[in-house]
């Protein structure tokens, strides 16, 4: 498709038709035989490098990559003896502006001394597994967004809409790429605050997404979309909290839901509605629906499709989740130590949502910048009731050889207004309890049972 029809025609359609419970019309053969040619990878991205920098797809490694050591756990990765091509800092980011996203500008201007952006060699080397651009393929052809947008059709494990027309269908990309079928760590977390200080939180975690296990396919109207688990191991006065709960492929009808095992009353309960901008403990910098960037329900946001733009994006990022990497030495005041992080320049869908008159959300609009290759979304840039930005978001994502697919390492949300930060999912100094992933998990390990089990 001609990118510039196909960005004119996102522009203009915006939610007409689903707003009034029509379905978007389905592509056709004709377009979905493109995926995985000469032009297109299996995910509807151009395999085309560019003038810039974008490397050209290569799809190379699948698994695997030269000098890997281990089947699971961590490894530096193929592209480890690489040195920054140049860094982006409060001094020089003019000369780059129009390939940074709000946010990135944000940090450099509020932390001159402390953010900065080593840029690398741009890499698309990574493939998905053949039955991921199978369902893709079939997903092309015939899935549609459902229920005044709030469920599709399709078949889960890999992508809806690789021709996206709609704010709605790109939204639900972002909501399921192909990724992990389980994960299983023991994460820590780092709230940081502008005097310096830091709270420390450590959570068992676990989540199980049905839909993506590599040896059953699924459908986007099953009812579970992902299971997940938390038992509170830090701070002191949470230890013993566990929340298990379920979130539903379709909105419809159901919601995120949890069960909480509390401590204090040695009893499970039911919580109340956990989805939104419910505020996650430990220091409430983040909200529910900010992991991954964003998840959930997309209702209460009017989506727009902006268009695909190259941006320096974090990309690649083994060496921050390197056991040998102690704390002390990753966080830092103001922002996460940036010698540790590495970006590259990517194309990437952008993906605007706007707050619905009438509903409340802490975000009054969320910026989403997802990786052309995964649909993984690596960035938000998420404004105030003002229309200021307030926080920013990213994910520094590694590649993972246990689930052949990338994987969310530590993770960042940026509060410009408190000056502070949250580095979750930090796995460095867990030993034993680093990610594994796609190992076989039960629905019974993420039930009302289980997080009472979990508490004692």
């Amino acid at each position: 498709m001609n990118f510039k029809l196909l960005v004119a025609s996102c522009l203009t359609a915006g939610l007409a038709g689903v707003s009034a419970g029509n379905a978007y019309a389905k592509v056709d053969a004709a377009q979905a035989a493109e995926l995985n040619g000469p032009k297109l990878t299996c995910m509807g991205a151009e395999r085309a490098g560019s003038k810039d920098g974008v490397a050209e797809y290569t799809g190379k490694y699948f698994g695997t990559w030269p000098g890997l050591k281990k089947p699971y756990g961590y490894d530096p990765g193929p592209f480890a003896d690489e040195k920054p091509l140049f860094t982006i800092t409060a001094q020089n980011m003019a000369q780059y502006q129009d390939k940074l996203t709000e946010g990135e500008k944000a940090l450099l201007k509020q932390y001159p001394d402390s953010y900065r952006m080593n840029i690398y060699p741009s890499h698309r080397d990574f493939r998905f597994a053949d039955w991921v651009c199978d369902t893709v393929k079939k997903n092309a052809v015939t899935s549609e967004v459902i229920h005044n947008g709030l469920g599709i059709t399709g078949i889960s494990g890999a992508i809806p809409f690789p021709f996206p027309k709609s704010g709605l269908e790109a939204i639900w990309n972002i909501i399921n790429p192909h990724r992990a079928w389980t994960e299983k760590a023991v994460c820590d977390i780092a709230d940081v605050y502008s005097n310096g200080s830091i709270a420390w939180g450590r959570n068992k975690f676990m989540t199980m997404n049905p839909g993506n296990n590599p040896n059953e396919r699924g459908s986007f109207q099953d009812k579970i979309n992902a299971y997940f688990y938390t038992g509170y191991l830090l701070p002191e006065r949470d230890k013993g909290f566990v929340a298990v709960g379920l979130q539903p492929n379709d909105f419809t009808n159901d919601a995120t839901q949890s069960w909480q095992y509390q401590p204090g009353i040695r009893r499970v309960r039911q919580a109340p509605e956990v989805g939104f901008d419910y505020p996650v403990p430990p220091a409430g910098l983040r909200t529910v629906d900010d992991d991954y960037v964003f998840n959930g329900s997309p209702e209460r946001y009017t989506w727009k499709l902006v268009g695909k733009k190259e941006i320096y994006v974090p990309y690649d990022n083994f060496k921050i989740n390197d056991p040998s990497l102690k704390y002390s030495e990753l966080i830092k005041p103001n922002v996460i130590n940036p010698d540790y992080e590495r970006y590259e320049l990517h194309r990437v869908w952008i993906v605007e949502g706007t707050l619905k008159d009438g509903v409340r959300h802490i975000y009054h609009k969320r910026r989403l910048y997802a990786d052309e290759d995964t649909w993984m979304a690596l960035w938000a840039d998420n404004y105030d009731a003002r229309g200021q930005l307030w926080r920013v978001a990213y994910v520094n994502y590694f590649y993972s050889q246990e689930s052949k697919t990338f994987h969310r390492g530590a993770s960042l949300y940026n509060d410009l207004t408190a000056k502070a930060y949250e580095a979750g999912y930090l796995v460095n100094e867990r030993g034993s309890d680093w990610w594994r992933i796609n190992i076989p998990l039960t629905p019974a390990m993420f039930s009302p049972g289980a997080a009472a089990r979990g508490g004692h």
